[in-house]
């Protein structure tokens, strides 16, 4: 008989003194600190480069809107390869490849070389990181996903809040070239060696998850099931989430491409308008290990709804704010709220679809973040092309974010039925 005491173990294997779990746990933080820090320190590089080339804000956002968009369409195929293979021979290859785009950037001089190294190269080497990093977390656990996943993609608010400030250091002292070099040559030492710690699931190791007593995970909504793909894609609460993550993209990256040369525009100094990245990821720190943990307890959906309207209030501020206080007031609220929904994301998959495909499902659900993502920054750069200002684009911004409010309170369990999964069937 298997005895549920939290650090689970199957019958005749010795139990270990350390669940590898959290191994997992710690190696996925510091891959995302890494991926993270430097996918949105492209803010950072984005005037030093328009002003070198002479390039629109536009045709420059356009660069990390094709890195979003293969970012999130190609995390469609290493989600499914991570579920198969696992994360290690994925996040390898992706590691390598989002180093060598780094080092890459500091030999560009043209606009289809910024479009290839960063756009297709770094969109390629993303892809490895949250879809396959956090499906393979809610594998290792059944209880506490919530605060697991939450602490996992901290990781992401850590490396915004420390990277971007190291890179914005980087470029004045060194210049954006030399900045390049840095950051690759740091990306590849550390993701590639890491990644070879990452294991698929407990069985690997002749384990059980953490908190699975081998019969049923009670109170997850998850009952013994698991959707395939080709099911979820059929349910409609799975394209209500498609669509909130599309506007969740939308207005996430718009904030994280323009929010500093927004800053400039207004008078404030490159060095006060490059804090505002770190306080977004210092506060998306708080906002992923406390709304994780509190899914936990009032439920996802509840908690995932509060941390939208928090979005809302955050963006209609954001309207009026004209000084760095303002600024970084709505920094501090953006980025709580922010950290929240990345947190939940993976737990309410988890509880809508199961966890047999749960790395493809989401690779879909972040192709849906992708798409909105590459949309955004690109609309908002050429709104201020054409108007010299963002004030519209930060009004769009707002109404998207009421939306996801409502598409969130929509959400509802799928529907099993009597004998088993009815993936037609609407919530």
């Amino acid at each position: 008989m298997i005895k549920e005491t939290g650090d689970f173990h199957l019958a005749g294997h010795r139990k270990p003194k350390l669940f590898y779990g959290y191994i997992v746990v710690g190696v996925t933080f510091l891959i995302l600190v890494v991926m993270f820090g430097t996918f949105y320190s492209f803010g950072i590089f984005f005037k030093p480069l328009s002003a070198e080339f002479g390039w629109t804000r536009a045709i420059t956002s356009g660069a990390f809107s094709l890195c979003l968009l293969l970012f999130g369409f190609l995390s469609i195929i290493t989600g499914r390869l991570s579920d198969r293979f696992g994360p290690k021979i994925v996040v390898t290859a992706c590691g390598f490849i989002l180093g060598l785009g780094h080092l890459l950037m500091s030999q560009i001089g043209a606009i289809w070389q910024l479009y290839l190294f960063y756009g297709v190269m770094m969109g390629i080497g993303m892809s490895g990181g949250f879809v396959p990093l956090v499906s393979t977390v809610a594998r290792w656990f059944a209880k506490r996903r919530g605060i697991m996943t939450g602490i996992v993609v901290a990781g992401i608010g850590v490396g915004i809040m420390t990277i971007p400030p190291i890179t914005s250091w980087l470029i004045a002292s060194y210049g954006w070239r030399t900045s390049y070099i840095i950051v690759g040559i740091i990306t590849l030492v550390l993701l590639v060696p890491v990644a070879q710690f990452l294991k698929r699931d407990p069985g690997q190791m002749a384990r059980l998850p953490y908190g699975e007593n081998g019969l049923e995970e009670k109170g997850l909504g998850l009952q013994a099931r698991g959707f395939s793909l080709k099911e979820a894609v059929h349910m409609s609460q799975f394209w209500m989430f498609f669509a909130m993550m599309f506007c969740f993209g939308i207005f996430l990256n718009i904030i994280m491409v323009h929010i500093v040369p927004h800053a400039t525009e207004l008078g404030i100094s490159a060095t006060g308008a490059a804090n505002i990245l770190p306080i977004i990821g210092g506060l998306s720190i708080a906002g992923r290990i406390t709304m994780g943990s509190g899914g936990d307890r009032i439920g996802n959906k509840s908690a995932l709804i509060i941390n939208f309207i928090l979005i809302s209030v955050a963006l209609l501020w954001l309207l009026a704010a004209r000084e760095v206080w303002m600024l970084y007031l709505f920094a501090l609220i953006f980025g709580f709220a922010y950290g929240g929904i990345a947190a939940l994301e993976s737990p309410v998959t988890a509880e809508l679809f199961g966890l047999s495909s749960l790395g493809a499902i989401m690779g879909i659900l972040a192709f849906g973040f992708a798409i909105g993502g590459a949309i955004g920054p690109v609309v908002a750069g050429s709104i201020f092309d054409m108007t010299g200002s963002y004030q519209l684009a930060f009004l769009i911004c707002a109404t998207i974010s009421v939306i996801t409010i409502i598409l969130t309170s929509l959400l509802k369990p799928a529907s099993t039925g009597g004998s088993g999964n009815d993936p037609r069937r609407s919530p």
